[in-house]
């Protein structure tokens, strides 16, 4: 058997022609429902609550120790000087002592006396017009060659009156000079030196000049 396609007819096309319009209108309302039931994200404020920070436990400070009151210096006695006791002379004797003495008063003792002066020191001397000591003579070498000057000896005198030792203290600057003083002085009297009455050593300055005549 064959069967044939019939044409629909203006009816039919129209009915679906509608139902194709009606499905996509249905599409879009779907998408319109469904965009306006879809959940809506709202934007909530974000809430941030600020803890306070953590105490922090300060380190215990080292308080400091009770100071203790000083003890008080305790000061050494000072020792009161004794009085002086009264010295008692005592004397040695074989009879039994009856009754011990009362002391007698002390007596101030007199001053000793003032000890003599020293006797007076006289130096001795050499220019006693009755000693008759020579002047030293001038040396002819010297003399012709013009030499001048003044020498100082330094004598030992003895207590008998006659030289010991005899030294140049000062030069006279030659030695033909010096040396003729030295042996002529050697032989010399003196007078000695005396403490009070008593005749002792002592050193003298003996000056010698040496002077050519003009």
């Amino acid at each position: 058997m064959s069967y044939t396609l019939s044409q629909p007819s203006t009816t039919q096309r129209s009915g679906l022609l509608g139902i194709v319009i009606g499905l996509h209108v249905g599409i879009v309302l779907l998408a319109l429902a469904a965009k306006t039931i879809a959940p809506q994200i709202m934007e909530m404020p974000l809430i941030v609550d600020l803890l306070p920070a953590p105490e922090v436990e300060a380190e215990p400070q080292a308080k400091p120790l009770p100071m203790a009151p000083p003890e008080p210096v305790k000061r050494k006695p000072v020792p009161q000087p004794k009085a002086p006791a009264p010295q008692l002379e005592t004397t040695s004797s074989t009879a039994p002592a009856e009754s011990a003495p009362t002391a007698p008063p002390q007596v101030a003792e007199p001053a000793p006396p003032a000890p003599p002066a020293p006797p007076a020191v006289s130096q001795a001397r050499f220019d006693a017009d009755y000693l008759r000591n020579p002047p030293p003579p001038y040396p002819p070498l010297s003399r012709r060659m013009g030499e001048e000057g003044k020498v100082i000896l330094r004598v030992s005198v003895n207590p008998q009156g006659t030289a010991d030792s005899v030294e140049v203290r000062t030069t006279s600057g030659s030695s033909r000079l010096d040396e003729s003083a030295l042996k002529t002085v050697r032989n010399w009297k003196f007078i000695p030196a005396k403490r009070g009455d008593t005749a002792i050593q002592s050193w003298v300055l003996v000056p010698i000049i040496f002077k050519l005549e003009q």
